[in-house]
């Protein structure tokens, strides 16, 4: 390891208290050769910190644990982890808190290791390879890799969102069309594990075709959290990387990006106008999504809220060195909104979860970094104390039929239901992530357009039925020719795993006939519950929507 971090320091007095309990991978080896300063910090039901600890971004769901763990390295995660299994209690691991569902703030856990102060980010010459730790959030990473060494992961928007699962569900963003997803450029992770006869290692799985435990660092290439362990390192490598200079071993972002932001008033609507924007977004994506188009990199987000916020919003970005990328930016938002009729406006009011950004009305160029900041940031929702969410989701081969965009129409205009930020929002895909062989992944979806979210947000649990019960609607009716879920077909392509749905599992909801399991993991199920049975053999590591053991 090239480098000490701000919490160690050379001492050697406490690494025999850890490693006598944990076998495996030594402490030492683990955490770089370096000995965390501060314990592990216990949190009781009655602390002043409890409260804030156990509810996520989603206060939908709020936990009861025993006992939250404050972590700092490795070797403190994998000393929790023992003392839970012996005691007999269920884990969970927050990060971000960022998780849709009840997955960690769950009345079962009763022991949450919170991972948020193992957050740094260093090159490890080693392996050639960036380090991020799991509890680093999206933007603190982005930050320390762009300043330290002008390299950079194919991230999500979320600035705050959590490095751990992110990374473990396929994280995907604005540069993925350019890059591929976060996953493309995993080389490794260190994770805590049980086995069998409780005893508690860490190991370490690379992408190496020689590695014995591959399957364990593939699993966590789109397998999803909470699965096999506690993963506490991620490290990166871009295939195809070369030498030993840290600035060759991860990608490099665009210097400057041209950034878009224009609005469509729900006013100058007819259903007809909904149907043409809808359809023509979907025929761009099925024509442009290949490294053949020259407008490959370019990402849009289009974000329909419900007729009562006022605006429909399109959000463009694309690398400024691009040929012409300003024109095609341009041509691409003609090609999409001029069939309509409808004159696009600056973007004055929020959309989605994305704040105004009327600067953006023609196409200004800004550094990479800049424009992460400001639409990472740009969130209303991300500070929201009181927000309570439910979110579904698609992966789209092909485009919504007229049928299916006038499903969305009814709903996104009804008058028995009027949240504002209610919406459904479409999220450019393809490209670049489609050059990769689905079974190279456990992200199996590798040949879609863009991604449909579908997502509505409150403030009270009075109106939760309300909510749930228009999203339900909504999705069920677009995709009401296949069982009410976008199943593996000509047109769409099953679930993003790190957008889970509670009412996947639920038959009444649910009535394809396709398993929840593939409309996540496709093919790949069987291989991740092999792997499950071989790292996680007593299901430690267990959530509602978790891999089963065979």
């Amino acid at each position: 390891m090239s480098m000490l971090n701000r919490r160690t320091v050379l001492t050697g007095a406490a690494a025999g208290v850890v490693s006598a309990t944990v076998l495996g991978t030594s402490p030492a080896s683990a955490t770089g050769q370096s000995i965390p300063v501060e314990p592990v910090t216990t949190i009781l039901p009655g602390d002043a910190r409890y409260q804030e600890m156990t509810v996520g971004h989603n206060t939908r769901w709020v936990g009861t644990p025993d006992t939250v763990k404050v972590v700092h390295d490795t070797a403190q995660v994998a000393a929790v982890v023992q003392e839970a299994v012996a005691a007999g209690k269920r884990i969970a691991v927050r990060g971000g808190g960022h998780c849709y569902a009840d997955f960690v703030f769950n009345p079962g856990v009763k022991t949450l290791i919170d991972m948020t102060q193992m957050d740094e980010v260093y090159y490890d010459s080693s392996h050639n390879a960036f380090v991020v730790e799991a509890g680093a959030t999206l933007l603190h990473a982005y930050q320390a890799l762009y300043k330290g060494w002008g390299v950079a992961l194919p991230g999500g928007l979320c600035y705050s969102v959590g490095i751990g699962g992110h990374i473990a569900g396929g994280g995907f963003g604005l540069l993925s069309r350019q890059y591929g997803i976060t996953v493309d450029h995993l080389y490794a992770v260190e994770i805590v594990i049980v086995e069998a006869d409780g005893t508690v290692r860490i190991k370490k799985a690379t992408r190496e075709a020689t590695d014995p435990h591959r399957d364990l660092w593939w699993a966590h290439t789109g397998g999803g959290g909470g699965n096999f362990g506690v993963v506490t390192r991620y490290f990166f490598r871009s295939p195809g990387a070369f030498g030993s200079t840290p600035a060759d071993q991860l990608m490099s972002p665009p210097k400057d990006v041209y950034l878009s932001a224009v609005s469509l008033p729900w006013a100058d609507f007819d259903k007809d106008k909904f149907i043409s924007l809808v359809r023509h977004y979907g025929d761009w994506h099925e024509r442009n999504s290949t490294l053949d188009s020259p407008a490959s990199a370019l990402t849009s987000l289009l974000v329909m809220n419900h007729r009562s916020n006022g605006n429909i919003g399109i959000i463009t970005q694309l690398d400024a060195s691009v040929p012409n990328a300003r024109q095609l930016i341009e041509d691409y938002l003609v090609e999409i909104t001029s069939p309509t009729g409808v004159e696009t406006a600056p973007l004055a009011e929020a959309v989605g979860e994305q704040g105004p950004l009327p600067e953006f009305f023609t196409p200004r160029k800004l550094p990479w970094l800049t424009s992460v900041r400001l639409l990472g940031t740009n969130n209303p929702a991300l500070t929201n104390p009181t927000l309570r969410s439910a979110n579904k989701s698609a992966y789209h081969r092909k485009g919504f039929t007229a049928a299916q965009a006038g499903s969305l129409y009814n709903h996104l205009t009804r008058t028995d239901f009027s949240n504002p930020v209610a919406n459904v929002m479409l999220f450019g895909y393809g490209s670049k992530v489609n050059t990769v062989h689905a079974d190279d992944t456990a992200s199996a979806q590798r040949d879609s357009v863009f991604k449909a979210l579908y997502a509505t947000q409150w403030s009270t649990a009075a109106d939760d039925a309300e909510n749930t019960g228009w999203l339900r609607e909504v999705y069920t009716e677009v995709y009401s020719t296949s069982g009410g879920y976008p199943v593996p077909n000509a047109a769409t392509d099953g679930c993003y795993v790190n957008y889970p749905d509670a009412d996947i599992t639920d038959p009444a909801q649910n009535t394809s006939g396709v398993a929840w399991t593939t409309l996540y993991y496709k093919d790949h199920y069987p291989r991740l519950q092999q792997v499950k049975k071989r790292y996680d053999p007593m299901n430690v590591f267990r959530h509602a929507q978790s891999i089963a053991l065979p």
